[in-house]
């Protein structure tokens, strides 16, 4: 995510000119590993998340100066209130698995590890790995730091604040959140992308939301509902999907009520799809 072809070799420049060495042995000696790794790194033609978290906090260089090389007065003071050398490397390195995975959900805005998969495009076997093994994703870890604007320091180590003080903006990423789109056309269902929309809008309590957009109106809709209660929900009836608005009845029965039609029928008579938790309707 983090490493690009060609690129590497400026990034250990890079690197070289924040902990101030002129040689890649004195690098591996400020990293703490073996000489022979950064070797690995130039015939790969990549440079680990791990390797530019710690010489981010380490020495107070700007992260995105570090990766792309963009910023030419990055800042290279080392905060004397911060661990440094091994010390931190080993903090950072204790904070792997599902505290870190859970940061990076949060500063995503996401409540759900499959919508960072989604978003990252990568597999949900990969996200549990992290977790089962402890590890730390320094790669991901990056990247949600320049996608987000939340600080590397908290993510890492959870430490110091998600936001700087003197930040007026937040970032984009952190107040968005990303479901999948769908849409509604002649009783069927197609994917439609994906649909962007403030994560303070839904509650987090939604267990797999989606949006769901017809000709005048769209709903989110919870697909992790299937027991029918009164409310409006999308109901599949002999392979046809609507919306439709339910009310139980005696009997194990329920009241539908459609654009055309009003009828009764037995629970099991229906499929339900989800429940809609809102409604928007095109009045123009």
């Amino acid at each position: 995510m983090i490493e690009e072809k060609g690129g590497s070799a400026q990034i250990l420049e890079r690197l070289m000119s924040s902990y101030g060495v002129n040689t890649q042995k004195d690098l591996a000696a400020a990293l703490d590993i073996p000489a022979n790794n950064i070797s690995g790194w130039t015939q790969r033609d990549s440079v680990p998340g791990n390797a530019i978290i710690k010489c981010a906090i380490d020495t107070g260089a700007d992260l995105q100066w570090l990766v792309y090389g963009k910023l030419a007065n990055a800042n290279y003071g080392t905060s004397t209130e911060r661990p440094s050398g091994q010390v931190l490397y080993s903090e950072v390195m204790a904070n792997g698995g599902r505290p870190v995975l859970r940061r990076i959900l949060d500063a995503y805005g996401f409540s759900m590890q499959k919508q960072l998969c989604e978003l990252l495009d990568i597999s949900s076997g990969t996200v549990s790995t992290w977790v089962r093994r402890n590890y730390f994703p320094g790669d991901v870890v990056v990247t949600c730091a320049l996608d987000t604007g939340v600080s590397l320091e908290w993510l890492a180590t959870g430490k110091s604040k998600p936001f700087r003080n003197d930040s007026n903006i937040l970032s984009e990423h952190s107040l968005i959140r990303k479901i999948p789109k769908r849409k509604l056309s002649a009783g069927k269902l197609t994917d439609d992308g994906f649909y962007y929309f403030d994560k303070y809008f839904l509650s987090n309590e939604i267990i797999d939301p989606v949006f769901i957009e017809s000709a005048s109106k769209s709903w989110f809709v919870d697909l992790g509902r299937k027991n029918i209660s009164n409310g409006r929900w999308v109901i599949d009836i002999d392979g046809d999907l609507d919306v439709y608005d339910i009310a139980r009845v005696p009997g194990n029965k329920i009241n539908i009520v459609g654009k055309s039609s009003n009828f009764e029928c037995n629970v099991s008579e229906v499929t339900p799809l989800g429940v809609v938790v809102q409604t928007l309707e095109n009045n123009i």
